[in-house]
């Protein structure tokens, strides 16, 4: 059996020994980093499956870190926040981060978020190598094998949730897709009691692929526009 490997980002060493403590108890390999810097050069030494990041670290905080790490490889990235501001969770969202708790938060979410980040992984992986891999709509292009965006022949850079976000809506273009649906499909989340991540994640999406394309259907989800 496969251990990943998680990279903990913490400034506070007492919150960060017990978060290691916990992870480590569920199976994960921790890596531990207190500050910016230590941070890059950790994930590039160990290649973690997972970053779990603080937004606010000595050095440089937590978003800059998330966007030298993501110019290097694809990685998800859950961020820990004390502050609740939409603008500072849309920053984190913009560099590449996949979800955020904010503190305090139970050890018990933390941990299902952790789980629910590596099962998107591997369907991600299981859906690039499944061979129907182009989807074209709309001047839109999008590419699972090399995960690529295009519109217009432009190409539009999405962080990696971005992009399974928009591959789901694009299956089915005009279908509504529940929130319930979009958690579970997406982030590997039981149901849409992260329905607030969803709502910022799409309102990114919109800003890059243009706000007409993604359809909101109030209470229920969302759907990708069809051209009338």
């Amino acid at each position: 059996m496969t251990i990943s490997t998680i990279l903990l980002v913490e400034d506070d060493p007492t919150i960060s020994q017990a978060l290691s403590d916990r992870l480590t108890a569920e199976g994960f390999r921790v890596i531990q980093a207190f500050d910016g810097p230590a941070a890059v050069l950790a994930h590039d030494a160990h290649e973690p499956d997972v970053v779990v990041l603080d937004v606010m670290l000595p050095g440089f905080d937590g978003p800059e870190v998330c966007r030298r790490i993501q110019a290097t490889r694809p990685v998800p990235v859950l961020m820990l926040t004390a502050r609740d501001a939409e603008t500072d969770l849309l920053v984190g969202l913009g560099v590449g981060a996949d979800d955020y708790v904010t503190k305090p938060f139970r050890m018990r979410e933390l941990v299902a978020r952790v789980h629910a980040l590596l099962r998107r992984v591997e369907r991600a992986r299981e859906l690039a190598a499944s061979g129907a891999s182009r989807i074209s709509f709309d001047a839109l292009t999008l590419d699972r094998s090399t995960r690529e965006v295009t519109i217009e022949g432009a190409s539009v850079h999405l962080t990696p949730i971005e992009f399974d976000l928009l591959a789901l809506l694009a299956e089915q273009p005009g279908k509504v897709h529940s929130h319930d649906d979009l958690m579970r499909e997406v982030w590997g989340w039981p149901d849409s009691s992260g329905t607030r991540t969803l709502a910022s994640h799409v309102k990114a999406l919109r800003a890059k692929i243009g706000a007409h394309r993604v359809r909101t259907v109030h209470g229920v989800g969302y759907a990708l526009a069809v051209a009338q």
